[in-house]
């Protein structure tokens, strides 16, 4: 696609990263509930200490957070490396064999669906406006201006995790005793249900199996988290 004036624009790359980016969120803030619930209700089953939950729920909540935006941070700067690393080889292509790179922008161009003539020609054009930015485009599928950012995806997930994870540990903590288990259970699975619609949602899938899938994962490490900190808690460990 072309703007105003004529320049190329990969709004579907653009799409594309965004629906990424999302889906990272919504799957960190699943993390986020499942990983703290687990945690809040397997330590409820052992203790009824508010400031006990409050202080697991709290570290748990900081470790994951923290530990998800590390693992981003490398993983992102990985391919961020990877991605200069073929942008740099791309442009001393274009340096050294100017000519075998036109014929091959070319090519890719003839195999789209254009006539050899026209691909040429298309090959030329886009060659004199910008080099660089047509070969990454049309062979790497990458935007040299818009590198993969590791500290945005670590702050993505820092904050998805977070937010995921104050749901059950504030549903552990706010309501009175008997109604703590109940509460966090509930919400907890809401919630994941919305997390699994949304997940199946920019993924074009069938919402229901996804929602099943979420919530049958929370609900059973809630179960065996519970156990686990009940029979501990009956033995006194």
């Amino acid at each position: 696609m072309t703007d105003e004036t004529g320049t190329y624009e990969p709004h579907h790359q653009d799409l594309g990263s965004r629906l990424n980016w999302l889906r990272a969120g919504v799957l960190g803030a699943n993390d986020g509930i499942v990983s703290t619930a687990g945690l809040v209700v397997g330590v409820a089953g052992a203790t009824d200490s508010r400031s006990t939950l409050l202080t697991a729920g709290l570290a748990g909540l900081l470790a994951g957070s923290l530990s998800m935006a590390a693992g981003e941070y490398v993983s992102v700067s990985t391919q961020r490396d990877s991605e200069k690393a073929a942008v740099d080889l791309e442009k001393k292509e274009l340096r050294e064999q100017p000519e075998e790179e036109l014929a091959e922008l070319a090519q890719i161009l003839e195999s789209r669906g254009l006539s050899p003539e026209v691909a040429r020609e298309s090959a030329q054009q886009l060659t004199e406006r910008d080099a660089l930015r047509a070969h990454t485009s049309m062979e790497l599928n990458i935007d040299p201006d818009q590198l993969a950012n590791p500290w945005h995806a670590a702050w993505a997930s820092f904050i998805a995790f977070t937010v995921g994870a104050l749901l059950p540990l504030l549903a552990i903590i706010l309501p009175p005793q008997s109604w703590r288990l109940p509460v966090t259970v509930v919400s907890v699975l809401v919630a994941l249900a919305c997390t699994g619609w949304g997940s199946a949602r920019l993924g074009a899938a069938p919402p229901g199996p996804a929602v099943v899938r979420t919530m049958a994962g929370g609900a059973v490490a809630m179960g065996v988290t519970y156990l686990v900190g009940t029979l501990l808690g009956a033995t006194g460990a």
